[in-house]
Order: structure tokens, then sequence, then C-alpha cells
């Protein structure tokens, strides 16, 4: 039997006291990853770093805003004083909303989903990239359907992943040769409780979902997933039919999209 991916392989996974980034935490702990979980919940990294242990890998958790720079750096700077090196780093750490943009009194809420969305991932890849380069390592910034086409009372958020795309897209043609891969991955709906705690037009979360969860797609089967796209270093991660075919009706019938968008979503909530 091969010797797992991801056995004794660095991993930096930020957003990793929930949803996707602790599932990943255990799926790539089965492997016997040594990872560094990050996010602003350090009783919730500490919990998961313990279950990470008894599956099998090396886990410490580190408290981090990814909105602040100088806490990314200190991120990098704590997992090279730990383990010596960065072999990946899973840029997942988000936040999101549901309101529609005529809604929000000031646009205070766009840029602190920018800022963490967004400028979190530019902030730890610019730190990371000299040890990735290093190890010949992996790049992963997880994105959503939401990179690719627009959703309402999603604007800012829609905005930040589209700037992610853009972003990673051309960071890969910049590390052709260097070793270094780049993976973007496009979850649909997911039931993490991210929407449970999406921002409303009143700048405070929302509490409780606008969907029925039990209906979209599961973290374990979303992160299986994902892994896959990170152990064979594919450039995407499209999970579902949706992603896969709608960017190419987008560019035959993109009303059509739209249609899909607004229907996907109860905008008498936003």
């Amino acid at each position: 039997m091969p010797e797992p991916v991801f056995r004794e392989n660095v991993t930096i996974i930020t957003g990793a006291s929930s949803g996707i980034g602790r599932e990943l935490a255990y799926q790539l702990a089965d492997q016997g990853a040594w990872l560094v979980l990050a996010a602003r919940n350090l009783e919730a990294l500490e919990s998961a770093a313990e279950i990470c242990r008894q599956r099998g890998g090396r886990a410490i958790p580190v408290k981090i805003d990814v909105s602040d720079q100088g806490q990314c750096q200190r991120l990098i700077q704590r997992t090279v004083d730990e383990f010596g090196r960065v072999d990946t780093l899973v840029n997942n750490a988000g936040i999101t909303m549901w309101a529609l943009f005529e809604n929000l009194p000031n646009v205070d809420l766009i840029e602190k989903i920018m800022r963490v969305n967004y400028f979190g991932s530019v902030y730890c890849t610019h730190y990371a990239l000299p040890y990735l380069k290093q190890a010949r390592g992996r790049i992963v910034a997880v994105a959503s359907l939401t990179a690719l086409s627009g959703v309402p009372t999603r604007t800012g958020y829609a905005a930040s992943k589209h700037a992610v795309k853009g972003f990673f897209d051309s960071l890969r043609i910049e590390l052709a040769g260097s070793g270094v891969s780049v993976t973007i991955s496009y979850p649909d709906f997911v039931a993490t409780g991210m929407r449970q705690r999406a921002y409303g037009a009143d700048g405070l979360p929302l509490g409780e979902s606008p969907l029925e969860e039990s209906k979209v797609m599961t973290t374990e089967t979303s992160v299986r997933s994902l892994v896959r796209a990170m152990e064979r270093r594919k450039r995407e991660d499209k999970q579902n039919l949706r992603g896969k075919i709608g960017p190419w009706i987008k560019m035959i019938a993109p009303g059509l999209i739209d249609k899909i968008a607004r229907n996907a979503v109860r905008l008498d909530e936003g």
C-alpha cells in the first residue's frame, strides 16, 4: 500500500475551528499530517487539535485573526519554529453575508469581508511563499461558486471570492516551474454552519441559516473532494454538476445563470 500523500506533511489550515477547515484537519490527520490549525476561537482549535492527534496526526492550535497582517506573519513563523518548514498552506478562513446591498447602512461590512476572505489569504501566502518554494509545496484556496458568478444578497462575499480566484489564478502562472502548485476549490452550499454566522444588514450574525441545511452537501463529502484535488495538485476542485457546467452555461446564456442565482436565494430575507 502506498504511503499517504500527506503523511508528515506540514500543513497550515486557516479557519480550522469549524466547517470545512475542521473537517479537512481530521481527514489529513487520518493520513498522519503535521497540522497547524489557525482561527480566532482557541478553545475550538484546541478541541480539534486533540481529535487530530487521536486520529494519527500531529497538531498545534494557533489563535489568529487573518485580517491582521502581523498575525499572519507570526502564524507562518510559529509553523517554521515548530516543524522547520511549510509544505502546504490552505487558505480557508472566511466570513459571509446575507443581505441586499441597498439595505446596508454603510460599506463597513463589505470591507470587513474583503479583509478576511481576500487579504487574509494574500497575507498568509506572502509570508509562507519562500518556505513553500523550498518545499515545492502546495497552495490551496477555498473559494466558492460565488467566485464564478454573482449571487444576490452576497455582493461583498462574491466580490471577495472573485478576488481570491483572480489572485491565485495569477499566482499560479507566476509560480510555473517553481514546483509549487496552486489549487482553487469551489464548494457549493455546504453544511458548515457558516450561514448561521453570516452577517445581516445590521452587521450582526443571523443566528440561523436561511437555507434548509439538510438538503445541502455535507462537510465530509465536500472535503473528500478537496483532499483528492490537493493530493493530485489539481488546478481546480469543482465539487458538483452546478460547478462544472455553470461556467459553460454562463458563456452562452448568462441571463439564465442570473435567474438560477436569483431563484436559489430568498430575496425577501435580505
